[in-house]
């Protein structure tokens, strides 16, 4: 069962809300301007619905908004392939969101907290690419984002200058970070290519793998984040694309964060 699944009996008009359609009044404006259509998932004929007070069973409820299809989720898990040149910062500073490349519904989603939608679980450099989580389950984000629960994350690092074997055994026993007395290591390191590394951290300090590599004496020229726990990022995906996380998705990741006791 997926976090904060819900079975509840909820009228159309609060479904629409709570999956960031508009306020109540905007979505009770359009079901009744004949906008709204839902089916279930195991029965794909839409019923045009214009009763902002009709109920309906939440679990496998489609939505159809203006011609397009919205599946119903109690709570959102998406993936998504953040592209080079991105900030994921809902406010950023020199270069576009990575919440602009999601549409509205996710961005508008109402939560108990000041800031509404989905929020990332952790953040990537803006020229960082690879593996983003995003949710509205702030328990679900603590859990994945906690450094206590150590979730791997593996990236693929391409070096301006060839990697020695010394360089990963630095890495691997500890490297001392410029403004950090403490040495840091990789849980993992491989030597792909002379310039590619496959480096897997447990711990998710600023600019971590930049100043990793900075501490043996070289530098990053490209940075992906490849996996998240045992959730590897879909190869169908285009850089910039999303799509919902599935119970196997989630059953991948919640194996490598246990809930907090």
């Amino acid at each position: 069962m997926l976090w904060g699944f819900d079975l509840s009996s909820m009228q159309l008009q609060d479904i629409l809300y709570s999956q960031g359609f508009g306020t109540r009044r905007v979505c009770a404006g359009l079901i009744q301007q004949g906008w709204v259509s839902v089916y279930q998932a195991n029965l794909p004929e839409p019923m045009t619905c214009l009763e902002a007070t009709q109920d309906f069973q939440a679990q496998d409820l489609v939505l159809r908004v203006q011609g397009f299809d919205w599946p119903y989720q109690a709570k959102a898990y998406v993936m998504l392939h953040k592209p080079v040149g991105t900030e994921c910062s809902q406010k950023p500073s020199a270069y576009p969101s990575v919440y602009t490349l999601l549409p509205a519904p996710l961005r508008q989603r109402p939560s108990k907290g000041a800031v509404s939608g989905v929020q990332a679980v952790g953040r990537l450099d803006q020229d960082t690419t690879g593996l983003l989580i995003l949710s509205d389950d702030g328990q679900f984000i603590h859990r994945m984002a906690s450094p206590k629960h150590h979730v791997p994350k593996v990236y693929e690092v391409t070096t301006k200058h060839a990697v020695t074997e010394a360089d990963v055994d630095a890495l691997l026993h500890g490297v001392v970070l410029n403004d950090d007395p403490v040495p840091v290591a990789a849980a993992a390191c491989e030597r792909v290519t002379p310039t590619h590394l496959r480096l897997t951290l447990t711990e998710g300090k600023y600019h971590q793998v930049k100043r990793m590599i900075a501490a043996v004496g070289n530098r990053v020229e490209a940075l992906h984040r490849a996996q998240m726990g045992g959730l590897v990022l879909d190869p169908v995906l285009m850089p910039g694309q999303w799509r919902w996380l599935t119970a196997d998705d989630l059953a991948k990741l919640r194996r490598e964060a246990p809930p907090d006791k």
